[in-house]
């Protein structure tokens, strides 16, 4: 499409400082054939007038007081050419790209549905702040996307948001005509949530543009004002509510589920629990909650505390509804057995059989959901009766992606794996297997990141029996290390290439967030990682035999797990090592192919699926 001429719009109120740097980077940084600026003032008196006055390329709006955020952009809008897109800019923001008008343009002309564009927004700490908003119907205290994280380019492609925030914002004329001015009823905030909710009313989406960051320093009209942000922002949230609460509150939830799990553990369900229940709201689906290890349970583990994000934390308040679908995320011998409407025990194990409680836990349920082909042929093969149903575990793209910011340096090529330390990891046969295969003059290394939750484990003891040669491949260790989970892809993103050689998986979590982040993979083929990983896209590792699982751990025992093979392993490794180009390619198409096919997002599809089957 040709350009569209687009009319940026910037309040003033006091903040001269913010001013000159926002507009010096705008008017440095902006190459878009057709854009005019207009600022409007709101009773500066620390010299802003003045300032602005000295711009001709400025079309200014003096107002003799604060008239409020909403009034003052309407004024700018009724002055705008009828003809133009709009966009609403923050003094207290900064430019970073050239590109940062046509990027957004570009995001809103992508469908015609599209009306509202928002952009990532970066504290000037480097932390983020914004890629979207969600409106908590128990608070109504409005949160921000991804606000908090450190920012590693996450959120990176166009998404669409509840709502953005108005600090940078783009209007498609159309909208502004069919939905009208900003609502002067708010002074500030909750205008914006008001503003994209009316849109949705007619049939627009909200985007927040992932191509797209500015720096946003968030705030400063009320902090140097000396004006309580607290009154204002509570004024207008009663007015939001007044407006808004029954309507969220009728229209945001089309489905519930009664979810018992754990949500605030770092690794294994936990991890993949907080996903579903995230994204189970994000597809409308009401989630309850009660904690499955509770007192009275096999393991009765203390729950942590308060969960982030704050959207669940806000989940985890809420009480189980007992006439409601019942589903036991976790192990099978933890299943609640309470009453309930319908009992699904939702499960997954790492070998060939099934312990006798747990199928005596699972044939308790009305039906059984389970990640992996792998698991439904155990589980049907090991004497469950229930209805059996695959729900795939996934990745959330928005962390898990080639796009994440690594931190990559010239330097040897490297190996990294990633697990929990013990004998179904295998590390004696990788460690032993890249140790054997590469000299230490070559230029490349293995970073072993492993978590060790068992304190009565020795992990320097157990390397020592490995035997490695000194003049073996170099490795390096990195143990109970733990980074927040939204950061793994920055991690998978700074290495060569990933490796696994497990002796079996319920799934295989960090083996599909490195290809999805585009590495080169090498993990056993068998169990879990059956499912998704092939040799087009990965690198499969054989298995010698099948051999007797780890024999003190009780739900093993009777059971079997792979044996993955020392030679072929050092094989593709060297494989990998020598044929880089290959590789890259290998991980791109695993990238596009992950991506595509195995996210939370559809995961969740088949949960909503299986509760509409239900009834």
């Amino acid at each position: 499409m040709n350009p569209k001429k687009v009319t940026i719009i910037i309040l003033t109120w006091n903040g001269l400082g913010y001013t000159k740097r926002c507009l010096a980077t705008l008017r440095e940084l902006t190459e878009f054939p057709e854009y005019e600026v207009v600022v409007v003032d709101n009773g500066s008196t620390d010299g802003s007038v003045e300032y602005l006055r000295t711009l001709p390329w400025v079309r200014r709006l003096e107002n003799n007081r604060n008239v409020g955020f909403a009034k003052a952009n309407n004024q700018a809008l009724d002055l705008s050419d009828k003809d133009s897109d709009v966009i609403l800019l923050n003094n207290d923001t900064e430019i970073l790209q050239r590109d940062w008008v046509t990027q957004l343009q570009a995001s809103a002309y992508k469908s015609a549905d599209i009306g509202i564009v928002g952009a990532r927004l970066r504290r000037p700490n480097g932390m983020m702040q914004h890629a979207g908003t969600y409106m908590p119907l128990e608070t109504f205290w409005g949160q921000q996307v991804a606000s908090q994280e450190k920012d590693i380019n996450q959120h990176n492609f166009d998404a669409e948001v509840e709502g953005v925030v108005f600090a940078c914002v783009y209007l498609k004329r159309k909208v502004l005509n069919e939905v009208g001015p900003l609502d002067e009823e708010y002074f500030c905030y909750f205008e914006d949530s008001d503003f994209c909710l009316r849109a949705k009313k007619h049939g627009f989406k909200v985007i927040c543009c992932g191509s797209v960051t500015l720096v946003h320093h968030e705030n400063k009209s009320t902090e140097l004002n000396q004006v309580s942000h607290h009154d204002l922002f509570v004024k207008s949230q009663a007015t939001f509510k007044k407006k808004w609460q029954k309507t969220l509150e009728s229209e945001r939830y089309t489905r519930r589920i009664n979810w018992h799990s754990l949500l605030n553990f770092p690794t294994g369900y936990g991890l993949s629990s907080r996903e579903f229940v995230l994204e189970l709201d994000r597809q409308r689906v009401r989630v309850n909650y009660k904690y499955l290890y509770g007192p009275g349970t096999v393991l009765e583990l203390p729950e942590p505390g308060e969960s982030k994000p704050y959207t669940l934390e806000v989940i985890r308040r809420r009480k189980i509804e007992p006439s409601g679908v019942q589903v036991s995320y976790g192990q099978a011998d933890a299943f609640r057995t309470n009453p309930g409407k319908y009992k699904v025990g939702f499960t997954m194990l790492e070998v060939d059989g099934l312990p006798s409680n747990w199928v005596e836990k699972t044939n308790m349920m009305d039906e059984v959901w389970t990640p992996s082909t792998f698991n439904l042929e155990t589980f049907s093969r090991s004497g469950v009766t229930k209805p059996i149903h695959v729900i795939p575990l996934g990745i959330n793209p928005a962390y898990f992606n080639p796009g994440i910011k690594g931190y990559q340096v010239c330097g040897p090529f490297t190996f990294l794996s990633l697990f929990e330390w013990g004998e179904r990891k295998a590390p004696e046969i990788l460690l032993k297997a890249f140790n054997d295969e590469f000299l230490s003059t070559e230029d490349v290394v293995l970073i072993c990141k492993a978590y060790n939750p068992d304190s009565t484990v020795n992990i320097a003891n157990q390397v020592k029996t490995f035997d490695l040669k000194g003049a073996g491949g170099r490795i390096v260790f990195s143990i109970n290390e733990l980074v927040p989970g939204y950061q793994l892809g920055s991690i998978y993103r700074s290495v060569d290439c990933f490796v696994l050689a497990t002796r079996g998986e319920g799934w295989g979590l960090p083996i599909m967030e490195a290809m999805a982040c585009g590495l080169p993979v090498i993990a056993t083929n068998w169990s879990g990682p059956a499912d998704f990983i092939s040799s087009d896209i990965a690198y499969p590792l054989d298995v010698e035999r099948l051999r007797p699982a780890e024999a003190k751990c009780p739900y093993y025992r009777g059971c079997n797990w792979a044996e993955p093979s020392y030679e072929h392993l050092r094989s593709l490794m060297r494989h990998v090592y020598e044929n880089r180009d290959e590789a890259r390619i290998v991980g791109q198409r695993a990238s596009d192919e992950v991506l595509t096919k195995w996210t939370w997002e559809q995961s969740v599809k088949k949960i909503i699926a299986r509760l509409d089957a239900i009834g």
